[in-house]
């Protein structure tokens, strides 16, 4: 992704808040492309990507995409009980870390980006992520929802290689899927998030979208904590 893409909207945005960079969360089950997803926008391998259901992300570590915009990895939940349990911590952990400006203490976590997994369909660890985790300890409208590995969803039988883009099938598919995801959020979690974006990740497609969600929905003001 061009580091300039909509440089104006995200500066102008983030001047009406008064606070930059904007810092975004970045979290999801095991194997749903976080650290792809931010490869995937940097246009090049800056978070190590694990393959099969290993996890390659241990630590919470930030990346800038540009001056205005910071991406956080996170470890995936979904892969073992014990280590579901420390990772939990780590993550509400992040939620709290602050600084302190002017009249009060903020959150340095502006969003979060939950990744979900296009080729399957259990939701279960994204709803405890969110219901145990996320909900708690975060304001429900700073939350987004995209679908990664949109390329493998039908197993992959309806992806055009040629044009590098769904046929008709899938797109349809993968629209009704978008909207079906918002839908048994909310109805699991009472979280109500924008229409959730599909992309590939390891494709590049509709990764420029996925940046325009963010864009599009970026906090009005700083997050302020209670001290």
């Amino acid at each position: 992704m061009n580091k300039l893409y909509r440089i104006d909207d995200i500066d102008r945005n983030l001047k009406s808040a008064g606070f930059r960079p904007l810092d975004i969360l970045v979290v999801g089950g095991t194997g749903a492309g976080k650290s792809s997803t931010i490869n995937a926008l940097f246009e090049k391998d800056v978070v190590e990507v694990g393959r099969g259901y290993e996890p390659k992300t241990i630590n919470i570590d930030s990346m800038e995409l540009n001056e205005f915009i910071r991406f956080w990895d996170s470890p995936g939940l979904g892969d073992d009980v014990t280590k579901d349990k420390h990772y939990s911590s780590d993550l509400i952990d992040s939620l709290y870390m602050d600084y302190f400006k002017g009249d009060g203490r903020y959150g340095l976590i502006d969003m979060v980006l939950v990744i979900l997994d296009g080729s399957g369909k259990d939701m279960g660890t994204t709803y405890r992520l969110l219901n145990e985790v996320v909900v708690p300890n975060f304001q429900k409208d700073r939350i987004l929802v995209a679908v990664n590995q949109a390329d493998v969803a039908m197993k992959g039988r309806h992806w055009n290689e040629r044009k590098n883009c769904p046929d008709s099938v899938l797109l349809e598919f993968l629209e009704e899927k978008a909207a079906s995801v918002r839908n048994r959020l909310e109805e699991a979690t009472d979280v109500r998030v924008p229409i959730p974006v599909f992309y590939s990740a390891e494709r590049g497609y509709n990764v420029e979208k996925l940046l325009d969600m963010i864009i599009d929905n970026m906090p009005s003001e700083r997050r302020k904590l209670m001290i």
